[in-house]
């Protein structure tokens, strides 16, 4: 992925970049009216007894091994390309018909579209059949979706994020009132004529079920990390401090960084991370067991009401750039690069790219992770998991042909790295979107503007971390501290089960979100945390607990 939050992605990540539960607020009509039984007391999954329906898993022979290794689910990493590319697909797989259509979602400027875009037109020439992309804004995805899937109009192939499938009520009665059942097309041996997807991680493919079935191509997370803390190394350098080790050095970095007099802020809005040093859950959006064995969610504990307070004390400080507290469509990022504010919050995907450019711009620029510690002693703990990036969905009803055709597409875009299939797909036409440098390709100013993920979001592929000739010492940090943190990701006691959440706990999220964020920034006392958990429990809470509950004592857990 190219795109500066997409390198390392999963549903909390993209949280900070769309807005929580947008899609959860406006399309809880979903499917009113299409006569399926509406999910609105929940559902579950046990992925353990799908293994049945998932592809036989063949990795493909390369002869290329990987510089550095890593803990799974971190992904192994290449600092280097090979020397040559295999050509992995010889036959075109597009039967030259009527195009596909598909939508997927951008982050940043949107490229052109069909025959304005070179890009484009390289890679459709090798498909033989061409993909016509709808991009959409990806701040607004979550609109969009819930509109089409609504309007039951949805394209030939749609992308939808993992972190979006959460928010979305009755969404499995949208995938079977709306896509194509893959069982019987890649199920066990069958994946054999689409050798590409048969790379992808068993674990990807069972989480790509719904309704005891095969629906959706998985595009594997290429780490399983939400969030990271980032920060300006360089100008702490400058200023002779490092990075903060425990809470009350961030808060005190934080208080000798901020300098509104120099228009110069510690922070943005570092909530998630906070609640991470306190060890407030993660697992399932927030869930993890009492001793006794049931289902409590992060706001019901001390953890997260020690984070509220820090954050509340963080807030009153004035160590959150302005900018931020007024608006939510002030840009973090370039807060972060124009050296506004020291810290962010946001996913790993942020750290090369933006390290790529801004050591252009800026003379010395460099932005590293904030290893994750504990605020109350002990080992930290580390949210994370190897969910899907995304699921790519194929339009029921196009016919058997179709079908096939389709998936051999997905097929050639899922190539693995070491491929000319991946080479062209990652950074298109030498001379023409990139350039050989560095033992590797490097994009042109008009393979940046083209090349936007497109294909990549209708595809997976086998994750690695791959050579960044800009930033060559990239792939080894990255690892490094990923690696480090990997030790310490939190358990989840629910791993292995899918669910679909009651349709009001959904509904909810915003709602209760906005309202703690008015505690946090003091346009609410504190003391009304008790009362706004206690309408969470009553508006849904307890319907998801009763959910998880249940849903482990049916796997004798």
């Amino acid at each position: 992925m190219t795109t500066p939050a997409s390198a390392s992605v999963n549903r909390r990540t993209f949280l900070n970049l769309v807005g929580l539960g947008v899609a959860a607020a406006g399309t809880g009509g979903l499917l009113a009216g299409c006569g399926e039984k509406a999910t609105q007391g929940g559902a579950t999954q046990n992925l353990d007894k799908l293994a049945g329906l998932v592809p036989e898993h063949r990795p493909l022979a390369l002869n290329i091994k990987p510089d550095v290794l890593s803990t799974r689910p971190v992904p192994d990493g290449y600092t280097t390309f090979p020397s040559a590319l295999t050509d992995a697909i010889t036959d075109q797989p597009g039967a030259g018909g009527q195009p596909i259509r598909a939508m997927t979602p951008v982050w940043g400027p949107a490229p052109p579209s069909g025959a304005k875009n070179a890009y484009l037109v390289a890679v459709n020439a090798e498909l033989g059949t061409p993909v016509e992309f709808s991009v959409q804004d990806g701040m607004t995805y979550a609109d969009k979706l819930g509109a089409v899937l609504g309007a039951r109009d949805v394209p030939d192939l749609l992308c939808v994020p993992d972190w979006e499938v959460e928010k979305l009520p009755r969404f499995s009665d949208a995938v079977n009132a709306l896509f194509e059942d893959l069982t019987p097309y890649l199920q066990g041996g069958n994946v054999a004529g689409y050798p590409m997807l048969a790379t992808l991680p068993t674990g990807a493919w069972r989480n790509a079920c719904w309704n005891d079935r095969l629906m959706a191509i998985p595009n594997p997370t290429d780490g399983p990390f939400p969030l990271a803390l980032f920060y300006r190394k360089d100008l702490l350098d400058k200023l002779s401090l490092t990075y903060p080790r425990t809470i009350d050095e961030l808060f005190e970095v934080g208080k000798q960084v901020t300098d509104p007099g120099k228009g110069v802020w510690a922070f943005d809005d570092i909530f998630q991370m906070v609640q991470m040093f306190h060890k407030a859950p993660g697992s399932k959006e927030g869930w993890r067991l009492r001793a006794d064995g049931t289902p409590e969610h992060k706001y019901e504990t001390p953890e997260f009401r020690q984070a509220v307070e820090f954050m509340i004390k963080v807030y009153r400080a004035g160590m959150v750039h302005p900018d931020l507290m007024a608006s939510k469509g002030a840009d973090a990022k370039q807060l972060l690069q124009g050296g506004k504010i020291l810290f962010k919050q946001d996913g790993l995907g942020m750290w090369q790219p933006m390290q790529a450019e801004q050591q252009q711009v800026t003379k010395g620029f460099s932005v590293q992770p904030v290893p994750v510690f504990s605020a109350t002693g002990g080992d930290p703990l580390v949210w994370g998991d190897d969910d899907p990036i995304s699921y790519t969905f194929v339009k029921k009803g196009l016919g058997k042909a179709r079908v096939e055709e389709i998936l051999r597409v997905i097929n050639w875009c899922s190539a693995p790295f070491g491929t000319e299939e991946f080479q062209l797909r990652e950074f298109g036409a030498e001379g023409t979107h990139h350039r050989r440098a560095g033992g590797g390709p490097v994009k042109t100013e008009l393979g940046f503007s083209e090349i936007q993920n497109q294909y990549f979001f209708i595809s997976g592929r086998t994750p690695v971390l791959q050579p960044t000739p800009q930033t060559p010492t990239f792939v080894k940090e990255a690892l490094a501290y990923s690696n480090a943190m990997v030790r310490f990701m939190e358990k989840d006691p629910w791993d292995g089960l899918k669910f679909e959440m009651p349709a009001r706990f959904k509904a909810q999220v915003v709602p209760i979100t906005d309202k703690i964020t008015d505690i946090l920034r003091g346009r609410r006392p504190i003391a009304d945390l008790d009362v706004v958990v206690k309408e969470w429990r009553s508006s849904g809470g307890d319907e998801a607990r009763e959910l998880l509950g249940t849903a482990l004592s049916d796997a004798g857990r």
